[in-house]
């Protein structure tokens, strides 16, 4: 450990990726204001031991373009739409932590002043270097990238140490583990394995960038209350994806 390192935990800065899904709670679709809450108070326990947070969050909840395109939009518009819907999320997230009293800035790759800053990557580390939590919105600013890949990018852009995929399930398995109850967890799985056997954690593009870069993912539960705190000390259940 450096000496610019946390004492209580492995990582100084990290990016955690969510899923828009992951709002909703119980609700078919939408934001269910609870659960943004209690994914907050996360992410503020953790923010608390002097780890500086990135977020990427998705748009799934509100809009998914790839859905959008399959039902005859045009693929470009569609994923436009999706990241408005990612904009939304952030701003929701932004209003929770605030809530909690973290300092937080929505950053957001399509221009859009009076709701959020654009992205300029030197500003983005200034915050982070305040102990400011800084939420990327609109993804890449470009269709046909996903929300993953813009977290792979970010982490990348603002030096993060690793990203946390906060998921439903407390790591991967070699099957769907709510359908399968023979469903094997690996401990480690290298970006190879996951590429090779289409594991489902992230897209190829985002794991490819992460194993360009050596950046490890670490995938976790959501759901499990302290879970992400508990693994940057070095305990609870997770799956790690390196080289």
């Amino acid at each position: 450990m450096s000496e610019t390192d946390s004492p209580d935990t492995k990582f100084r800065r990290v990016m955690l990726k969510i899923s828009g899904e992951a709002l909703m709670g119980d609700q078919g679709f939408g934001l269910h204001p609870p659960t943004v809450e209690r994914i907050a108070r996360e992410v503020k326990v953790v923010h608390e031991l002097g780890v500086e947070i990135c977020m990427v969050i998705g748009g799934g909840n509100i809009f998914r373009g790839l859905q959008g395109s399959a039902q005859g939009m045009e693929r470009t518009t569609a994923d436009y739409m999706g990241m408005l819907a990612t904009v939304m999320n952030a701003l929701a997230m932004q209003s929770a932590l605030e809530k909690l009293g973290v300092f937080c800035r929505v950053i957001s790759a399509i221009r859009m002043d009076e709701v959020a800053e654009p992205y300029i990557r030197r500003r983005a580390v200034r915050h982070l270097e305040k102990k400011r939590v800084c939420i990327f919105a609109a993804g890449t600013g470009n269709p046909y990238f996903t929300t993953d890949t813009a977290a792979t990018l970010r982490a990348n852009e603002m030096a993060c140490q690793a990203i946390f995929k906060g998921t439903k399930v407390d790591g991967i398995y070699d099957k769907d583990p709510v359908t399968n109850a023979d469903a094997k967890r690996y401990e480690k799985v290298t970006y190879d394995e996951v590429l090779a056997k289409n594991l489902k954690v992230m897209d190829a593009s985002a794991i490819a960038l992460a194993r360009d870069n050596s950046l490890p993912i670490i995938v976790f539960s959501l759901d499990e209350p302290g879970g992400f705190k508990g693994i940057l000390a070095g305990d609870g259940t997770y799956t790690t994806v390196h080289g």
